[in-house]
């Protein structure tokens, strides 16, 4: 699957119900909207009713957080069903999920927990994503996590085990670059040794957020404006990409939707310097 036939949609913002009546409202000059997939796979409710109305204006894009990808019980058909049906109704040009575990038989922890970085596990996760993106039959792409805990058998890097999923499955990399700081904080390593080892061709989105700084640790809170060591990676992986959909994440502590809007379209400076550097 080829990366050129995938759109380059411009800047997004995620769809939450605290902005529904403002951007009906309104209808902001926005590029797109990224929903949370298990927020609408019902199709019905009052959230799909306006999610209707959205997309009648603006490209809808699928993110989700309960595949459960790299989970030691067998791939969940019933959702996978359903998430087909709802990519249908959107016509989502592509398909995300995060490259974590989150359940086990009869439970599920509604958290994105990190992976053992092993062969095994690369090898496992790979051949359910290879699934996963044959039977949605759209272009799938994992995520990044932010980590705060690793494992005593990590047998690589976070962005060896990353590249090694996706090229082993032939899937895409939705890269969070807030995700590449929260985690280089927390783990001691640099940003740059991820982006920089990592098979940049295969990125069909970026995601920026804002994180909170504790005292023993950053946490991924998407409640914050975009802090300028975020914005630096954005500046060095943007161009790499070749120009990629980006998108605002913004989960809590909401501030207005024209407030966000204009914190997502901050990534257009860096977007234009690419535009300008490739007419030179």
């Amino acid at each position: 699957m080829l990366k050129k036939h995938i759109p380059n949609l411009g800047i997004g913002v995620g769809l939450r119900p605290y902005h529904y009546k403002e951007i009906l409202s309104q209808l902001p000059a926005v590029d797109w909207f990224e929903i949370i997939s298990e927020d609408f796979m019902s199709l019905q409710g009052q959230n799909y009713g306006f999610l209707e109305k959205i997309a009648e204006h603006y490209p809808i894009v699928q993110h989700g957080t309960c595949l459960c990808i790299g989970s030691a019980v067998p791939l969940d058909f019933a959702y996978l069903k359903k998430l087909k049906a709802l990519a249908k109704n959107t016509k989502t040009p592509w398909i995300s999920d995060h490259l974590s575990w989150g359940n086990l038989k009869g439970m599920h922890f509604h958290d994105l927990l990190p992976l053992p970085f092993t062969e095994k596990t690369v090898n496992y996760v790979a051949e359910r994503a290879r699934i996963v993106q044959d039977y949605l039959e759209i272009p799938f792409a994992l995520e990044n996590i932010s980590s705060y805990a690793a494992y005593k058998q990590d047998a690589m890097t976070e962005w060896e085990f990353y590249s090694a999923v996706v090229e082993k499955a032939n899937i895409f990399m939705m890269l969070d670059v807030n995700n590449i700081y929260v985690s280089s904080r927390n783990h001691g390593f640099s940003p740059q040794d991820f982006y920089k080892n990592i098979p940049l061709d295969r990125v069909i989105q970026i995601h920026l957020a804002g994180h909170t700084v504790l005292k023993d640790c950053v946490l991924d809170t998407h409640d914050n404006y975009v802090c300028d060591a975020v914005w630096e990676i954005y500046r060095d992986v943007y161009p790499l990409t070749g120009g990629v959909s980006t998108l605002l994440e913004w989960d809590d502590r909401f501030i207005s939707f024209n407030d966000t809007w204009k914190e997502a379209l901050k990534a257009k400076q860096f977007q234009n310097a690419l535009v300008e550097n490739t007419l030179l």
